[in-house]
């Protein structure tokens, strides 16, 4: 066994205990030390929203004193940015006799260079992989290569899945009495930056616990029928706890599995529909780790690389405030805006809009998710946004343009979702509220609500011709 004080588990997007391979096996060499570097400046360029600072923040508290239960003392240190990150790490070593230290990777490109240059600078860094259900690179066609398509990805997904059972990394028993209070600090864990509010949603535990349990046993068989209605409770709500590692995708899939045991050969079943949003998480990380440049921002699909997006800065100021005169599309804006969460078909119909009906670059829109959402995740963010734009990988075709308002009458057929977030409608008739503008002339209630900002025959017209234009050329 390695000496426990040379040894030190580096948590970074992963703030949890169950299922975390670098914790285990930092434990079983009698680790006692647990380190947390903030890149404050770094997060910031790369638009971490302030509600998800703050659950981070949360999380690294409730990470503190569950870490202490099993006798590892958890050190949170502020840094700018990546680079800083092999500084202090190299510092921090050198201090604490510190000769093996254990993390988890992590996809993105920065991330990925960070990690090379601090086993290029000799320091001994052991990774294992916790962010995906099947290993990222084990998922290949028959050329070997990622797939291109959604379903044959999935397809082979599930029977890797079949062939190799999940073996979750299990604790070993502690080696160390619990910390005591005289050697944990009794303040909080306080990250600089600014912050949003985010006690609305349960620590990790509490879902683990409650949540998770209830939307398995009773949920889960209404999720096919209920995922798509904003206007009910019908999602897990657990992407924010992914998003930051706080729950591991592999134990959600164990405990499916567990409920539901012919849940990967039954694809037709609720249960499987929620499994199938698991596996598009899968597809996007593989994505990333095959094709790294798409970090920097790049059209997927390089032939929209001639794009000449018109980014009308008016039309984009009023689809972030929630004032296009669409009412689903201002609902889920203000719904953002003021929760830091999307309902997930509501994020297909808004990139929808800004990308098809407003001409605006994907990129400023994926930006502006990221600065916002409480569970920002760049592969599943940028993942969706090409989607709905048509750049991406296995993309909804340029030609599929959303109409908002037959997707209101579809998945708010009364209104419930837009009369929470647009609170203007309230009182309209159910008929009346997905678009509302003739029955406020009629009525004399113009000013209640602002106007269309575009036509949308009009503008699908001009999305068309816009695309066939620049494909073409």
């Amino acid at each position: 066994m390695e000496n426990k004080a040379e040894s030190v588990i580096w948590f970074r997007s992963d703030l949890r205990i169950l299922d975390n391979p670098a914790l285990a096996n930092a434990l079983r060499q009698g680790c006692t030390k647990a380190l947390f570097m903030a890149p404050l400046e770094q997060w910031l360029q790369h638009d971490m929203a302030p509600i998800q600072l703050d659950f981070i923040q949360r999380h690294l508290n409730l990470l503190r004193d569950q870490l202490a239960e099993l006798g590892v003392e958890l050190t949170c240190l502020t840094v700018t940015d990546f680079d800083s990150q092999i500084d202090c790490l190299t510092t921090y070593c050198q201090a604490q006799q510190i000769k093996y230290i254990y993390a988890n990777s992590e996809v993105e490109l920065n991330e990925h260079r960070r990690d090379q240059k601090i086993i290029a600078n000799g320091l001994p860094l052991r990774l294992s992989e916790a962010d995906v259900i099947v290993p990222k690179g084990s998922v290949l066609n028959g050329q070997q290569e990622m797939y291109k398509v959604f379903t044959p990805f999935r397809n082979a997904w599930l029977k890797k899945l079949r062939q190799h059972p999940l073996n979750l990394a299990f604790l070993p028993e502690p080696a160390s009495p619990p910390v005591t209070a005289a050697h944990q600090p009794a303040e909080q864990i306080e990250l600089a930056g600014d912050k949003v509010c985010s006690k609305k949603w349960p620590l990790s535990d509490i879902i683990l616990q409650q949540v998770i349990p209830e939307f398995i046993d009773n949920k889960c068989q209404d999720y096919l029928q209920l995922r798509d209605y904003p206007g009910v409770k019908g999602t897990s709500g657990l992407s924010p706890y992914l998003a930051i590692g706080a729950i591991s995708p592999r134990s959600l899939v164990n405990a499916l599995t567990q409920t539901f045991p012919t849940l990967l050969d039954d694809i037709t079943s609720s249960a499987f529909c929620w499994l199938n949003e698991l596996a598009w998480r899968d597809f996007y990380k593989h994505l990333l780790f095959h094709f790294p440049e798409l970090c920097k921002h790049q059209n997927y699909q390089q032939k929209y690389n001639h794009l000449q997006w018109p980014n009308d800065n008016a039309l984009f100021d009023a689809w972030c405030q929630g004032q296009t005169g669409y009412p689903l599309v201002d609902a889920a804006m203000r719904q953002l805006l003021q929760t830091g969460w999307m309902h997930n078909r509501l994020r297909m119909v808004v990139a929808s809009f800004l990308t098809k009906h407003l001409l605006v670059d994907w990129r400023r829109g994926e930006r502006f998710f990221m600065q916002h959402l409480i569970d920002g995740d760049f592969s599943a963010n940028n993942g969706g946004w090409q989607w709905a734009a048509g750049t991406g990988c296995d993309a909804q075709p340029y030609f599929r343009i959303f109409n908002p308002i037959t997707q209101s009458k579809s998945f708010d057929a009364e209104g419930v979702f837009i009369r929470k977030f647009v609170p203007e409608l309230a009182a309209l008739p159910s008929k009346q509220i997905h678009f509302p503008h003739p029955y406020l002339h009629d009525t004399g209630q113009t000013a209640l609500y602002c106007p269309p900002i575009v036509d949308h025959k009009t503008a699908r017209e001009q999305a068309l011709g816009f695309y066939k234009q620049h494909l073409s050329a």
